[in-house]
């Protein structure tokens, strides 16, 4: 293949838009789950967030969850002093924060209120450009939590709203609520990679119906993808597969040695292209129209400043055709693990 055919317009971080709204967020947005708080100390966190800033990168995703709240804290002084109106920040409701009380936990309207008062001390802000329910609440009926959501809007506290690993149909329902009382649904944030490719029969169809667009977390596969894990091979010290505080359980689905090995077949193409394994992940996350944006994080600065050069890179039919064909029989598809909760923790 002539690496020729890979174009790329220039090196500065692109803009889409969220669902059918107005809003534009960086197509690469500076997410720190796992990291911020937890895996990385501040002095380097910050770096990172800057190194973001630097980079064109100017939408941050976070959650009251991450670190217990320490990642909101975390993120709330790295961009202080930043101008307010240049950013777009973005936190999640539902899980439990704090003693992990009876309401400690959910989308009931006084989780949600409290959940958006706490996010907003942290983050040292009067509002959030999008708040986003982390999960669906089978506990809450769904009017109660897109009545507070509608409140959290119509106070100035939010100006969007989205949600995290929802189905097709739950999608469909919200949406209906979000029009009755007109109020801004524009997001879903699933996982999505190359390797899970849960959401592309049923959510996506339901999202484009409904004017939502998806912001997806874990591009690279817990950094399957980026192939430093070698089947065969001890995991790299340090890495996300050593982690012990949370990013082993959930790279643990993609540590199979047939799946690994898989991964390495994506290498050629890679170089072919003058990319490296994590951009052309990200590349290829990108090329999907429903996508508004993928979420990346980093526990250096350096992996920010390569990670944003796969804004703005087109892979053609043929690049896509041989990415499938190199991972075939290791793709999930299958709609039914779009994750749902069936109980609270």
């Amino acid at each position: 293949m002539d690496a020729g055919r890979l174009q790329r317009k220039d090196s500065t971080v692109k803009y889409r838009y969220l669902g059918n709204s107005g809003l534009k967020v960086t197509e690469l947005i500076y997410g720190n789950w796992l990291t911020h708080g937890s895996q990385v100390e501040n002095d380097a966190a910050l770096a990172c967030v800057r190194a973001a800033l630097d980079a064109g990168i100017t939408t941050f995703d976070t959650a009251d969850v991450y670190a217990n709240t320490v990642a909101e804290e975390v993120l709330g002084e790295a961009l202080k002093g930043e101008r307010r109106e240049s950013l777009e920040i973005l936190t999640k409701v539902y899980w439990p924060v704090g003693p992990k009380g009876a309401n400690d936990v959910g989308l009931s309207r006084k989780h949600i209120m409290e959940g958006i008062n706490g996010s907003l001390r942290r983050l040292k802000t009067d509002y959030v450009d999008v708040f986003q329910a982390h999960r669906y609440d089978v506990e809450t009926p769904l009017e109660e939590t897109m009545v507070a959501f509608a409140d959290v809007v119509r106070s100035g506290k939010a100006l969007y709203i989205g949600v995290s690993e929802w189905r097709a149909e739950q999608i469909r329902e919200a949406a209906r609520y979000a029009k009755e009382l007109r109020i801004p649904l524009v997001s879903n944030q699933p996982q999505y990679s190359m390797l899970w490719r849960v959401i592309e029969d049923e959510v996506i169809p339901a999202s484009r119906e409904v004017g939502v667009s998806q912001i997806v977390f874990s591009p690279v596969a817990q950094g399957v993808l980026t192939g430093k894990y070698v089947p065969g091979q001890a995991v790299p010290e340090g890495s996300r597969a050593t982690d012990t505080k949370g990013g082993q359980q959930m790279i643990s689905r993609f540590m199979d040695d047939g799946l690994l090995a898989a991964v390495q077949n994506l290498k050629p193409i890679a170089a072919e292209l003058d990319l490296t394994m994590a951009q052309l992940a990200l590349a290829w996350v990108l090329q999907n129209d429903n996508i508004a944006a993928a979420i990346i994080g980093a526990s250096r600065p350096e992996q920010v400043e390569e990670n944003v050069k796969a804004s703005g890179v087109e892979l053609d039919a043929d690049v896509m055709e041989r990415i499938d064909q190199a991972l075939q029989g290791f793709i999930e598809r299958d709609p039914a693990k779009t994750q749902q909760l069936a109980t609270r923790p």
